[in-house]
């Protein structure tokens, strides 16, 4: 999404208990000379791998259609004697498909694994152009949803080559891009998987990536642009104020944002080290936390949840002695490639009408195909896959309130119910985008999924943790399914997750 959305890292994960496996049944160096229509094997090496990571045969792969000549890459990891019997396709980032090296984590782990790059290279936007700027319908329906699924067909299939058998069970893991790599695969692909891990996942994405530049199209409209200080001394002013809201305890978290009813016109005049907060300053911010709307009011897009940095997608800097707009490099790509279709582009003519104009044409040209919000998950309920679906409270790029509206609309078309059986949600108090942030930072959430797929314990809560400058643990919180809201119960250490139970969050 924007620059600091692209270093996603998949963490090292702990050795699982293994299915029954086996080794290989055949060298490395002989998968390149496999023939399948429309695949081509660009290499097959061993590696012998390091002090941390167990030898491994790394296959590259070519996948072109026939149909519209679109062309992916794929990379397949295959451990030699540490397989856990496992698959897991890792997703992307912003406009980043995927690569190879977010496949270290779960090799390490003892999964055979795979990434695509999903018909382009790089984490630019260029890809949606042709040379002659119309639009590249292959390259955008490969980033849409065909990439993900070409993988995962042309990787199950290297596993089977390789060790003489299907993995045992199948995961999809993946966060903002790849978050919605994941659902999508849900709703396109529903045998695909037994397990999927989605956070972030940019669910609505012409709305929400149209949405993101709401922001400075207020700034550029209203002739302010707010500086970054007095931006951080809202955020501060707003967790100050609700900080207990939610979790009952004071520890510079919102434990539920949606419940903190902060009036930001209280900031008007505070001093900030960028000057004092002024009436215009305020109504700025309460436009970016309202959220994109048409000139009637109608609704557009989620905005900004209290708590949440107005940074990254806010940002502005000094030119020439006065304050300008700065939109982020991936929101720039969005509106000039995507929607413009024009490299030259000057993001300084838009207004509010042309935002509108814009959204309603980002949203009938590119639902279909990247939209990744059909609540009907029915088939893949019926295909006995399990779903967890997680965001952060403080995640400033990507609203968690859209995510709770996904999850609602599944409920209203399958009932709660069976939803539940299947899918669940988690909201993160304090994490941003993926991961960082004040809260405590989920643990293992991909644990919790094999738990529920392989030994049927669905999760009702998933571990988090803060950790000091040295990495060791220095307080435990549990992160309650939705709807529900973790509280301290009043006795014990706050800092001990044990003292803490699920409550209904205030409607």
């Amino acid at each position: 999404m924007v620059a600091a959305m692209i270093a996603v890292v998949v963490p090292a994960l702990p050795m699982l208990t293994p299915p029954a496996v086996a080794g290989p049944v055949r060298t490395c160096g002989s998968l390149s000379r496999i023939s399948r229509p429309d695949t081509t094997v660009v290499s097959a090496v061993e590696d012998s791998g390091d002090a941390a990571t167990p030898p491994s045969c790394r296959v590259t792969l070519r996948i072109t259609d026939p149909g519209d000549g679109g062309a992916v890459t794929v990379w397949v990891y295959l451990p030699l004697d540490t397989w856990n019997g496992r698959f897991q396709a890792v997703g992307g980032s912003g406009f980043l498909g995927g690569d190879a090296a977010r496949l270290v984590g779960p090799l390490r782990a003892g999964y055979a694994a795979a990434a695509t790059d999903a018909g382009h290279r790089g984490s630019n936007a260029d890809f949606a152009l042709k040379p002659d700027g119309s639009l590249n319908w292959p390259a955008i329906k490969d980033f849409g949803y065909q990439g993900i699924a070409d993988m995962t067909a042309a990787a199950k299939a290297m596993v089977r080559d390789f060790y003489g058998k299907d993995a045992a069970y199948s995961y999809f893991n993946g966060c903002s891009t790849g978050g919605r790599q994941g659902i999508t695969e849900a709703q396109r692909h529903p045998d695909d998987y037994d397990g999927i891990l989605t956070g972030a996942p940019v669910i609505g994405y012409p709305k929400l990536k149209t949405g993101q530049m709401w922001g400075q199209v207020v700034m550029l409209a209203q002739g302010n642009p707010v500086a970054p200080c007095k931006f951080k001394a809202a955020v501060t002013a707003m967790t100050g104020a609700c900080d207990t809201v939610g979790d009952g305890v004071r520890d510079g978290v919102i434990g539920d944002p949606l419940q903190c009813h902060f009036d930001l016109s209280n900031l008007v005049g505070r001093a900030t080290p960028c000057g004092k907060i002024t009436a215009a300053d305020v109504e700025v911010m309460k436009k970016i936390q309202q959220g994109p709307r048409r000139a009637n009011g109608e609704f557009l897009w989620y905005g900004l949840a209290p708590g949440a940095s107005f940074a990254g997608l806010n940002d502005t800097v000094p030119l020439n002695g006065k304050l300008v707009g700065a939109p982020s490099i991936s929101d720039l790509s969005w509106f000039s490639m995507f929607l413009a279709q024009n490299r030259s582009w000057d993001w300084t003519t838009l207004t509010y009408p042309k935002f509108e104009a814009y959204f309603d044409q980002a949203v009938s040209t590119y639902n279909d195909v990247l939209g990744a919000d059909n609540p009907d998950l029915s088939g893949f309920a019926r295909a006995g896959g399990k779903l967890l679906l997680w965001n952060g409270e403080a995640d400033f790029a990507v609203p968690f309130q859209g995510t709770v509206d996904y999850y609602r609309r599944v409920q209203e078309k399958l009932g709660p119910g069976q939803t539940q059986q299947f899918l669940r949600l988690f909201l993160a108090p304090g994490v941003d985008h993926c991961g960082g942030g004040p809260g405590p930072q989920l643990a293992d959430p991909l644990g919790a999924l094999v738990d529920w797929v392989e030994h049927g314990k669905a999760p009702r809560t998933l571990p988090a943790v803060r950790t000091g400058a040295d990495g060791s643990v220095t307080a435990t919180r549990p992160v309650c399914m939705y709807p529900n809201v973790a509280r301290w119960t009043g006795r014990g250490d706050p800092a001990d997750g044990s003292t803490y139970h699920c409550v209904p969050a205030r409607s």
